[in-house]
Parts: C-alpha cells; structure tokens; sequence
C-alpha cells in the first residue's frame, strides 16, 4: 500500500470569505492576502494505492470552464492532475476508483473533461463514489450554495453509469479506508480514514482547510452550518489531538500534513511535514 499527493494547481479566494468572522488583523498572520484580498490555497489531492485499486481522492477545479469562469479563481503554478498523476508512472485510465468527498467545483471539477464537445469522466475505467445524501443536495442546490455546484461537473458523471453510493451505514470503503462524515461545511461531506504505515491519516477536505483554520472559530464564511462545523472541529481535533492522528490538507498552500496537541489555548499545531517524510 502506497499513498501519493497529487498536486492539481493554486487558486485564489477572498481572505475574509476563507476566515469567516476573524479579523483580518489575526488571520493574515498566517494566511497572507495580496493586494486584492485574496489569498492562495492549493487544490492537493491524494492517490490511493492498495492491492489492485488505484483510488484517487478528489480532483482539483479541472480546466474545462472558460476563461472568464477560471480567471475568477487566479489558478496558477505548473501542476495539474494528469501531469501529477503522469509523473507518478500513471495514466488516468489506470485510476480504478475517484472518492469524492463533496461536490464543489474545486474538488470535482477534474472528475469530467470536454472532450470533442462531450462532457465526459475523465477517469473511463474508474467508478466514481459520492453519497445518496450529498449527491441529492448538490444536484438541487440552495440558493447559497448552487454557485459551488456546477451540473457540468456532476451529470455526467451519472449519465455515464459510473457513479456509486456509499451506504453511510457502512462507514468500510476497503478494509482499511473508512468514512467519517460530517455536515458543517455542505451536507454529508466524507472525510477519509486510512490505517497506513500504523498510523491513522485522515483526509479533512474542507473541514480544516488549512493550519490557518486549527483553531475552532476559525470557520470560512462558506461553511452551509458555521455551528455545527465547529462542534464536528472540536470532537475530532480532540480525537486527532489524543490519538496522534496524522491530517492531511487539502487547500494548505505550504503544508502537507500535520499532528495536532492539546493546550491551554484548545488544540493547536504540533508539527508538520511532507507526507513522503512519514
């Protein structure tokens, strides 16, 4: 078993939205903004080797949008999915199984591709896995949060009969990737939960974008339900605080990983790394 970063690119979101209801004054210390207010968050993805399956975890903003639509975003760097996943010895028909953990755009934009003037799963030999409850929410979308649900990012991916749902009865995707869900951020986002190298790592998506967000009130301005993002924050940073789990970041610009321990402040940073140094 082998667990790789996939790096998919840089893009840029108001500082004030990634923060919520922190001042600027405190987040800029450790997430600077540039002239605009905005600040970079990376797009970093993970891919799952393990027996004869090649599970991909998220994929990034993709390229497919226009122009107009992309420059919203400030993408930059030299990475992107198919060159990461190319650098890595694969191709993205190697790729068996894409675990989505929600269906923004910038966590499921890579999942399709145009092609031909077609909307088309990127990965063709790959089953794609969502929720019944999420994928629901994300195909009817409230008016607050449909701007982060393109259809052109999620039908084809069920027209093409590759989409599966976890039973969330279920949490065991493998025998050891398990599925930890919460609901702050949007309805029924999956964490994943990997035993590997006798440690547990944890996937945290959007739950704790960054070492910026360890902090409790920490909490971006797009979180569907700020209160119960915080409580779902407190019980598992406590867990991860006792037992050593190992975080992965999603939208960290700099950091990889991280471990996290108990203070008098609450729970804060206790070391980082790469996850190649684990």
């Amino acid at each position: 078993m082998q667990l790789h970063t996939i790096n998919t690119g840089l893009f840029k979101l108001d500082g004030g939205a990634i923060f919520g209801v922190v001042p600027k004054s405190i987040w800029q210390k450790t997430t600077p903004a540039d002239e605009n207010n905005l600040c970079t968050l990376a797009m970093r993805c993970l891919l799952f080797e393990h027996e004869n399956r090649l599970i991909l975890i998220d994929t990034g903003i993709g390229n497919k949008q226009n122009e107009k639509f992309l420059s919203h975003y400030e993408l930059h760097g030299n990475n992107s999915l198919e060159k990461s996943l190319t650098d890595l010895g694969f191709h993205p028909d190697d790729v068996t199984d894409v675990f989505l953990t929600h269906l923004h755009l910038d966590h499921v934009g890579g999942a399709v591709v145009l092609e031909d003037n077609q909307l088309k799963p990127t990965f063709k030999n790959a089953t794609y896995w969502s929720n019944e409850k999420h994928w629901n929410w994300a195909v009817n979308p409230n008016e607050r949060e449909k701007a982060s649900f393109l259809k052109e990012n999620i039908l084809p991916i069920q027209e093409s009969r590759q989409l599966q749902f976890i039973n969330p009865d279920d949490a065991s995707f493998t025998d050891i990737f398990s599925v930890r869900y919460v609901s702050g951020h949007t309805e029924a986002m999956m964490l994943p939960q990997i035993s590997y190298k006798n440690k547990v790592f944890v996937f945290v998506a959007d739950l704790i974008p960054t070492v910026g967000h360890i902090p409790l009130p920490y909490i971006p301005a797009y979180d569907m339900f700020p209160l119960q993002t915080l409580i779902e924050k407190k019980d598992f940073l406590e867990e991860a605080a006792d037992n050593q789990y190992i975080l992965f970041f999603e939208h960290d610009p700099e950091y990889e990983c991280c471990t996290v321990k108990r203070t008098e402040k609450g729970i804060r940073l206790k070391e980082t790394f790469k996850l190649n140094e684990i």
